[in-house]
């Protein structure tokens, strides 16, 4: 994955009300907006606002159905930004500099 491509996907996880809504599509197959925003301490506006930030990253999908539209996690991009982070954590691991320290 381009590396502009990650950072685009960190940047849009480093906001607690992003994380907190996709921990919500995490428990749900689809939701439309008034159900992440009734979970949430948030103003819809404010919500709307997150939702439109993870879906540029494409860490959610948007399907418009009237009357309502749904948001769904996009899993696989999750896994993808998992696995590219694993990567750099087992290589730096690899040379024995995140093992504990022996007294």
């Amino acid at each position: 994955m381009p590396t502009e491509k990650i950072a685009e996907r960190l940047a849009a996880l480093s906001h607690p009300a992003r994380l907190a809504i996709l921990n919500h599509l995490s428990r749900n197959e689809g939701c439309a907006c008034r159900d992440v925003v009734d979970s949430l301490p948030l103003a819809q506006s404010t919500v709307s606002q997150h939702l439109k930030v993870l879906l540029e990253a494409g860490l959610i999908s948007h399907e418009r159905n009237m009357p309502r539209s749904t948001y769904r996690l996009n899993r696989e991009a999750l896994r993808s930004v998992s696995r590219e982070l694993n990567t750099i954590v087992d290589r730096c691991c690899a040379e024995g500099c995140c093992a504990p320290e022996k007294n």
